[in-house]
């Protein structure tokens, strides 16, 4: 798969902007500020529905513009799609697919992207939300019907969330709140699929990150990836125990512990006003050594698993077969690594069928990664022609 046209209008800080890629590598070059990052997450909304830099899509929109438009043609072999998003300011966004409106969770069906960013440091030493996103982020790419089960989980915990703040100020007692049964139904069966999917996830990606490490590193520290699950009766936020993958068997014992988390949480819930027990509360453990990488790794090691990450789930989706090879993108990143990584790094992507690196000095890109050059300055495209 790739980029053969973006197109962006109202988008970030650019009034209008057509940049040609091409197969291979492409290197956009550009000051800090001039509009490279905006490129890259444009193109990474496709895959995503969402920015690798902001939780909201607000901040995309254009100032003084009530919606951005980005289009890509993309291309898969012999064939062409036309992809075009509409991120409104405020309202629900808009998608077409080959002029057709489509929902917008109809996207990822059609494009697959890795992109690695500095903030993907703060998958391995930020909060748990960093690490949940990228997960499922990524299981939305290899099933994209999972789109929907999140979104819909989503609504339903903020439900089920309000409910209960609404219970503790009236000073209401379990027993008297019946409706949140119905409610913990439809939260069991939503999150069931989700903590299932994601162990999945995990399993198959256990290898391509020994993998992936190890070509970066050159060193072998035994990465490992497991889930810390709030279902089984552990708190993400204190303890640093994997959870026992036996927990969940399959969906029924899984949907029992569920059940059995909510029960026994929820006079918790009924004081605090907030839901306790779920795949919104679990968290990501990533080890090297036997340590978590959060709070034990150094800088360096810090880096490479973000990096062994990111490699990894290309892995993955290349692996699936069902669109060829996904995307890579690298968004300023050379600049963060010492000679040694940045050619390993090279090295390892240099085979995808498209690579787009962003980068303020050319001279941090690595030889095999330059190709193409497409020059950025204050918003506008200055150069794209082959050099």
């Amino acid at each position: 798969m790739i980029v053969e046209h973006l197109s962006l209008v109202d988008f970030r800080n650019y009034a209008a902007a057509d940049v040609t890629l091409v197969p291979g590598p492409n290197v956009v070059v550009g000051r800090n500020g001039q509009g490279k990052t905006n490129l890259a997450e444009a193109i990474g909304y496709f895959a995503t529905l969402g920015s690798h830099r902001v939780s909201q899509d607000a901040p995309m929109v254009r100032f003084g513009s009530e919606a951005a438009f980005v289009r890509a043609r993309l291309g898969y072999g012999d064939r062409r799609i036309q992809l075009e998003a509409q991120l409104n300011r405020s309202g629900s966004n808009k998608a077409r697919v080959n002029g057709s409106p489509v929902r917008t969770s109809e996207l990822p069906r059609y494009a697959q992207v890795v992109l690695f960013a500095p903030e993907d440091l703060q998958i391995v030493r930020g909060d748990p939300s960093a690490r949940r996103r990228f997960a499922d982020q990524l299981l939305m790419q290899r099933v994209p019907r999972l789109a929907g089960v999140l979104g819909d989980y989503d609504r339903v915990l903020k439900q089920r969330t309000a409910l209960l703040k609404s219970a503790r100020a009236r000073g209401l007692r379990a027993e008297q709140l019946t409706t949140l049964d119905v409610w913990d139904d439809k939260l069991v069966s939503l999150g069931t699929e989700i903590v299932l999917a994601r162990l999945r996830l995990t399993e198959e990606l256990a290898g391509p990150l020994r993998a992936a490490y190890e070509a970066i590193a050159g060193a072998d520290h035994d990465p490992q990836i497991d889930w810390v699950s709030s279902i089984a009766g552990a708190d993400p936020e204190e303890d640093a125990a994997a959870t026992d993958a036996a927990v969940f068997s399959d969906p029924d014992a899984t949907a029992a512990a569920f059940r059995a988390g909510l029960m026994a949480k929820r006079s918790q819930e009924l004081e605090r006003g907030v839901t306790l027990v779920g795949p919104h509360r679990d968290d990501l453990l990533l080890r090297l050594r036997g340590l978590p990488v959060k709070g034990y790794a150094s800088h360096g090691e810090s880096w490479s698993v973000a990096l062994s990450l990111r490699l990894s789930s290309a892995q993955l989706l290349r692996d699936q077969l069902r669109l060829g090879d996904p995307i890579v993108i690298l968004d300023d990143v050379f600049a963060e690594l010492d000679a040694d990584r940045r050619s390993r790094l090279a090295g390892v992507v240099a085979d995808f069928e498209q690579v787009i690196v962003t980068a303020a000095v050319e001279g941090d890109v690595p030889e095999p990664l330059r190709a193409r050059t497409v020059r950025v300055e204050a918003g506008t495209i200055v150069t794209d022609a082959d050099e």
